[in-house]
């Protein structure tokens, strides 16, 4: 028997796909579905106090893929309602102190190759990356600095198929929930000259929309022209960080267009928190909706 499946790429027709390959259903599968991002969900979507498990419930039901900063212990929880961790944090990198900090290399490398296996083992493809503040250092001495630990780390990275993900942040805003202060990566194309000098396919940019709004701007055009440097995304509305619906000045609809159309086909996380008094859940289903195209 042969089958057409239009579409696919949800939670439904993935386990329907598993199904019928686990069990010697179909002689040939064929799969039409324009490639999309996959979107996965952060606790920052979820009322302060919900139980992680009752977090990931939510995100399956509505055939999102996974959790974003999902460490080690969450794993288990996804797996349990199919879905995986997108990204995960630590490897000795903190937003004081980050990769810019040579006399720290030697420390991060170790944790972070430890991470590097981890993640490797439990199916983490991505390890957020922090530049660190720069405390009066020279963006030309910290750009060096990255790039000398970069290519320490770049050969197990690409050894185990775990990419190095570094955010773009904004510093205009020294509330921790809205920007990162004195931060190094603060501009797209500061970041992307960076991970030109190293060339690995396993070292690359975060790109979060929110805070390339609010530094940068221009989303579109820098996505496009940038894309071959970025391997992650994440959403927020601007300002306030919040829903990514009407009430904020980006088009997200039109920037999910604009990312599907490049044949991305990893993963963007929403990294918006709930505005008050609104229904978290219905708010991730917008989201969801409005990124899915």
């Amino acid at each position: 028997m042969n089958i057409l499946i239009t579409g696919g790429v949800g939670y439904f027709g993935r386990a329907f796909t598993n199904h019928l390959l686990e069990n010697g259903l179909a002689k040939k599968i064929v799969i039409f579905s324009r490639d999309e991002a996959k979107q996965a969900a952060m606790r920052q979507n979820f009322p302060n106090g919900m139980p992680f498990e009752d977090m990931v419930k939510q995100a399956a039901s509505l055939d999102m893929w996974g959790f974003d900063l999902a460490n080690p212990p969450d794993w288990p929880t996804l797996r349990k309602y199919g879905m995986q961790p997108t990204s995960c944090t630590g490897g000795g990198m903190n937003f004081n102190d980050g990769i810019i900090r040579p006399e720290l290399h030697d420390s991060i490398e170790k944790q972070l190759g430890d991470l590097i296996d981890q993640c490797a083992q439990g199916g983490c493809p991505n390890i957020i990356g922090i530049g660190g503040q720069l405390r009066g250092m020279s963006k030309e001495k910290a750009a060096d600095n990255a790039v000398l630990f970069f290519n320490r780390i770049k050969a197990r990275l690409e050894d185990k198929n775990v990419m190095l993900v570094t955010e773009v942040v904004n510093t205009r805003n020294d509330d921790p929930a809205l920007g990162r202060t004195d931060q190094m990566m603060n501009h797209t194309e500061y970041g992307v000259e960076i991970m030109k000098r190293v060339g690995s396919p396993k070292v690359k940019i975060l790109c979060d929309v929110y805070h390339m709004q609010i530094m940068d701007g221009d989303i579109a055009r820098r996505i496009r022209e940038n894309y071959q440097w970025i391997g992650h995304f994440h959403t927020g509305g601007v300002p306030g960080r919040h829903e990514l619906d009407e009430t904020q000045e980006i088009n997200y609809r039109y920037v999910a267009h604009v990312i599907a159309d490049l044949g991305y086909t990893g993963f963007v996380a929403h990294e918006y928190r709930p505005s008050e008094g609104r229904d978290h859940f219905a708010s991730l289903k917008q989201a969801v909706e409005i990124m899915r195209v």
